[in-house]
């Protein structure tokens, strides 16, 4: 083994035993009185209704997605805006077509019902 690499060898070994042995001696230090009362899921001092492992309608998925989608989308505005005086009317002409794209799949996203909440 080259000599240069052993810091990152002696540096990987640490990293990895750091964690484990940390863990386990709070695992030995900690006090363990499991009760059935500990062991509810705590939701403001009211029972559980039902199990937290329910199923989720595809909607919040797909509005979450959106949210994602658009949110990066319109975060490349921000270069376009501090070159805005270099680029003159291209620039203009560019985001134009950016913003098009965008509203199109605003208007196929409300079309196909993925905003509508109900």
């Amino acid at each position: 083994m080259p000599a240069g690499y052993l810091p990152i060898f002696i540096f990987g070994v640490l990293a990895l035993a750091f964690p484990v042995v940390v863990l386990t001696v709070f695992k030995l230090v900690r006090p363990h009185r499991p009760e059935p009362v500990k062991q509810e899921a705590y939701e403001c001092g009211i029972r559980a209704a039902s199990d937290s492992r329910g199923r989720y309608t595809v909607r919040f998925y797909i509005v979450a997605i959106l949210f994602v989608i658009f949110d990066v989308e319109t975060i490349f505005l921000y270069p376009w805006a501090v070159q805005y005086k270099q680029l003159g009317w291209f620039g203009v002409a560019e985001v134009a077509v950016f913003l098009a794209i965008l509203i199109v799949g605003y208007v196929w996203a409300y079309k196909k019902g993925a905003l509508e909440w109900v």
